[in-house]
């Protein structure tokens, strides 16, 4: 009985493997390698807390807000009124490719909106939770990059 009661237990621990939701420090690489760290006097730091706050670290991650003004898409939740293929499209892509967890596109266009005036401000969450956060580091902590 007990052993019944702890494969159970690990059955509801064990993630499935097409989970899209990806972990921090692989978060950080690909932003990392993505030529993020530093982008706009920004540190790798604040775009791993915004992935973080945006999207719960998942690139596939799709959320329409409860008035239907607008649909953001993947790990940085991109909106589809300005910068996606279902509005202006200031980043020239479709919203779909920024689903993509090699988040090649997702970083493309995250430059694009940080050049803009508002800077990392264009997000509410990275004002709200990274700007001014003492404790940035922590989502660096144990990363290998």
């Amino acid at each position: 009985m007990k052993a019944s009661a702890v494969l159970s237990l690990i059955g509801y621990l064990v993630v499935p493997s097409g989970a899209a939701v990806l972990g921090r420090c692989v978060v950080a690489k690909r932003l990392h390698d993505g030529g993020l760290s530093g982008f706009e006097g920004y540190s790798l730091e604040n775009w791993v807390c915004l992935a973080y706050f945006e999207s719960k670290f998942n690139p596939v991650a799709v959320y329409e807000d409860i008035d239907g003004l607008y649909t953001g898409y993947g790990l940085f939740q991109i909106r589809n009124p300005d910068w996606c293929d279902r509005g202006r499209n200031r980043c020239h892509v479709s919203c779909s490719a920024l689903l993509n967890p090699n988040l090649n596109k997702t970083i493309e266009c995250a430059k694009r909106i940080v050049k803009g005036k508002q800077g990392m401000g264009a997000w509410p969450s990275w004002t709200l939770n990274c700007q001014y956060s003492d404790t940035l580091a922590r989502w660096l902590d144990g990363c290998k990059l």
